[in-house]
């Protein structure tokens, strides 16, 4: 029977995941594998981008449904959010994605992709005391995939292009 390599089981449990790198580097593509791998262990996987999550939270509030939608995304044991600073958040957004990390905090793992490194998240979340207690958060037990390279679609595209013009 072949043995079942559990290396990464303990870090997706216990800790956030935060990769970074520039647009079309696997970002994505990682968090769907460690997604894929904590899904293959029974854990529960919620995978959204940061913009679908804030608009959920903000129809919730407005329906009055809130609490539920926290709860959800609470109990899942690994958050996905991707794609965080793609787009600034409303103020509201801003506070209730922050709000929903809190409630994750040391609960469950939570992995984020973004384009922007540490330093440059006031932009999307508006103001430095915000963006200073989130960050606080999520970097207290996280592990940090830095993408570097070209993007893959790029080279894909361009590769494209080279062959038709051959």
């Amino acid at each position: 029977m072949g043995e079942t390599d559990t290396r990464s089981e303990p870090q997706i449990r216990e800790r956030g995941q935060y990769v970074v790198g520039p647009s079309g580097t696997g970002k994505t593509h990682v968090a769907l594998g460690l997604g894929l791998a904590a899904c293959q262990k029974g854990m529960t996987v919620s995978f959204t981008t940061a913009a679908a999550l804030v608009n959920e939270l903000m129809e919730a509030r407005d329906e009055r449904r809130l609490l539920r939608v926290q709860k959800q995304m609470a109990n899942a044991k690994l958050l996905i959010i991707d794609e965080l600073g793609f787009v600034p958040l409303s103020k509201i957004g801003a506070e209730l994605l922050f709000e929903l990390i809190s409630q994750r905090y040391e609960r469950g793992a939570t992995l984020i992709t973004s384009n922007l490194p540490f330093d440059e998240w006031t932009e999307t979340f508006g103001t430095e005391r915000l963006t200073g207690a989130l960050l606080d958060r999520l970097t207290h037990h996280v592990n940090i995939l830095e993408m570097n390279g070209e993007s893959y679609r790029l080279a894909q595209s361009q590769a494209r292009k080279d062959t038709k013009t051959s």
